[in-house]
C-alpha cells in the first residue's frame, strides 16, 4: 500500500499536502452515486460519456490510462489532450535519460517509483522492441571538496536499491570516459537513454487497442457536477471520475475542479547546447556533476541521445510562459501568477546568486562551456551549438521551497471526491511513469470503488 496523507482541511474540503509525496484522502469514497456507466462494456452507448476521463496526454497520463484499462477492461476510459498531438510538452522536450533513482531521498516516492519505474521501462521497451541504450552514467567529483558529497550520494543510492553502483578512481574514470577528468566518480551502469515520446505513443496505442478513447484538441476549461469536463469550444464530456495529469497546468486544472490550487506550478526553462558531430567522440555516456544541496537543480551535464547527438546542459531559468521554449516567449497571465500566487519571490531571495549565474549562462555560451571544461577540458566554444529547450513544471510552496517529491491529491465534495490530481511530477516522472500509473490505478480502485 502506498503512503496515505491525513486530511487537514482546505478549499472545498481539500487538504493541503502534509508531507511531499502521497495521496491526500477524503473521509471516504465517492458517495451517493449510481453504478458505473458501462456495466461490463468497454465503451458507453454515448461517445461523450465515460466511466473515467484522464486529463493530459503526456507520458504519465497515457501510462495511467493504459494501466487502468488493462486492470479494468469493463470500464470506458478516455484521455483528453489539449494539443492536436500527444506527448508534445514535458514528454517531448526532455533529455531522454532513464534515471536510476540515486538522487532522491530514501523512502520518498521519487526514490521508490524511479527505481521501480526504470526496471519497468526497460522491460516494456524489450517487450515492444523500442530502442534504448543502457549507456550508464558517471557522477564525477572534480574538486576535493566534492568527494564527501559524492560518497554520501553513493550511500543514498545503495539505500534506494539502485543496481550496480560502485565508486571508482581516476584510472577507472579514464577507462569509461577517456576525455573526462575527475578525482572520483560514482559509476551508475543502470542509467540509460530512450525516446520518451516514442514510449508514450506506444502506451497510447496499447490503450486504444484495449478499447480506450483519445480525444485531441480538447482543452479543459471547466468541470461541474454531475461530472462534466468542458473544453474551450463549449463541448463537454460526462464521466464518473476524473484523473488529471496536466503537467504544466496541474494547479489550474485542480482549481477548475474546485480543489486547492496549491502547490503552484512555476515553469523553469532549460536550454541545451549540442556538441558538434565531429566532437562526438569526446563523450560515451552520461556525465553528471556532483549535486550541491545548496542549489535547487543538478547543474549542466553531458547526455548522449539515441540519434548520436550529445546534449550539454541544461541551465535553469524562469520561463515567462508555461510553454515558453524560446527566451522571449511571454504570457502575461503566466508571469503574474508566478509573481503573485507562488513563492517565487522568496525563492529568488534564497538563491539570488545562483539565479543570476543561470541567467548569465543562458546569455553567454562561453560561461556554460567553462562549466563543461571542468569535466572535459578539450571542449571549446567552437565545438558547441545552441540546441533545444524544455520547460520543467516545478511545484513551489508559498515559502519559496521547491516541492521535492511527487505530489498527488484529491478532494471532497461533489466533484472533489471523484477526482485524483497528479500535482508535481517533474523528472524523473518519465522514468517512473509505469510505476506511477500502478500507484494511480491502485488509488483509483480504492478511492472510487472500481
Amino acid at each position: 500500500m502506498w503512503p496515505t496523507l491525513r486530511y487537514v482541511g482546505g478549499v472545498c474540503g481539500l487538504a493541503r499536502y502534509c508531507e511531499a509525496g502521497g495521496f491526500l484522502r477524503a473521509s471516504g469514497p465517492a458517495s451517493g452515486v449510481p453504478g458505473l456507466l458501462c456495466g461490463g462494456g468497454r465503451r458507453s452507448s454515448s461517445t461523450s460519456s465515460f466511466d473515467i476521463v484522464i486529463v493530459g496526454g503526456g507520458i504519465v497520463g497515457l501510462a495511467s490510462a493504459r494501466t487502468l484499462i488493462l486492470k479494468h477492461p469493463g470500464l470506458s476510459i478516455s484521455v483528453v489532450e489539449k494539443e492536436k498531438d500527444l506527448a508534445l510538452h514535458q514528454t517531448g522536450h526532455n533529455s531522454g535519460v532513464i534515471h536510476s533513482g540515486i538522487y532522491y531521498k530514501p523512502e520518498s516516492l521519487k526514490a521508490k517509483l524511479c527505481v521501480e519505474g526504470a526496471a519497468l521501462i526497460y522491460e516494456y521497451c524489450n517487450l515492444k522492441g523500442i530502442p534504448y541504450r543502457q549507456c550508464g552514467k558517471l557522477i564525477v567529483a572534480v574538486e576535493q571538496e566534492e568527494i564527501p558529497r559524492l560518497q554520501a550520494l553513493y550511500e543514498r543510492g545503495l539505500q534506494n536499491g539502485v543496481q550496480g553502483l560502485r565508486l571508482i578512481q581516476q584510472e577507472d574514470i579514464k577507462k569509461k570516459e577517456p576525455y573526462c577528468r575527475g578525482l572520483m566518480a560514482i559509476d551508475c551502469p543502470y542509467t540509460g537513454i530512450v525516446n520518451y515520446q516514442q514510449v508514450a505513443l506506444s502506451f497510447a496505442q496499447d490503450f486504444q487497442e484495449a478499447g480506450g478513447s483519445i480525444l485531441k484538441d480538447f482543452e479543459v476549461k471547466g468541470m461541474n457536477y454531475p461530472i462534466a469536463v468542458k473544453n474551450s469550444k463549449g463541448k463537454e464530456i460526462r464521466c464518473r471520475y476524473v484523473v488529471t495529469c496536466a503537467g504544466l497546468y496541474s494547479d489550474r486544472i485542480s482549481e477548475l475542479s474546485g480543489c486547492n490550487p496549491d502547490p503552484q506550478i512555476v515553469p523553469f526553462r532549460g536550454d541545451y547546447l549540442v556538441l558538434k558531430p565531429e566532437k562526438g567522440y569526446l563523450v560515451k555516456g552520461n556525465i553528471y556533476p556532483v549535486p550541491d544541496s545548496r542549489f535547487p537543480f543538478l547543474g549542466v551535464h553531458f547526455t548522449p541521445r539515441l540519434d548520436g547527438t550529445i546534449w550539454l546542459g541544461p541551465n535553469a531559468v524562469l520561463a515567462f510562459k508555461r510553454e515558453g521554449y524560446k527566451p522571449f516567449d511571454f504570457d502575461a497571465r503566466d508571469v503574474m501568477e508566478v509573481i503573485l500566487k507562488s513563492g517565487f519571490i522568496n525563492l529568488v531571495f534564497q538563491h539570488f546568486s545562483y539565479g543570476v549565474n543561470e541567467m548569465y549562462k543562458a546569455c553567454f555560451l562561453s560561461e556554460t562551456v567553462k562549466h563543461l571544461q571542468k569535466f572535459i577540458p578539450e571542449i571549446t566554444i567552437s565545438d558547441v551549438l545552441r540546441g533545444p529547450a524544455g520547460v520543467r513544471a516545478q511545484a513551489l510552496d508559498r515559502d519559496g521551497n521547491l516541492v521535492e517529491d511527487f505530489v498527488f491529491d484529491g478532494g471532497t465534495g461533489e466533484i472533489g471526491d471523484r477526482v485524483l490530481h497528479v500535482r508535481n511530477a517533474p523528472s524523473p516522472a518519465a522514468t517512473s511513469s509505469l510505476a506511477i500509473s500502478r500507484m494511480i490505478a491502485e488509488e483509483a480502485q480504492q478511492r472510487f470503488k472500481l
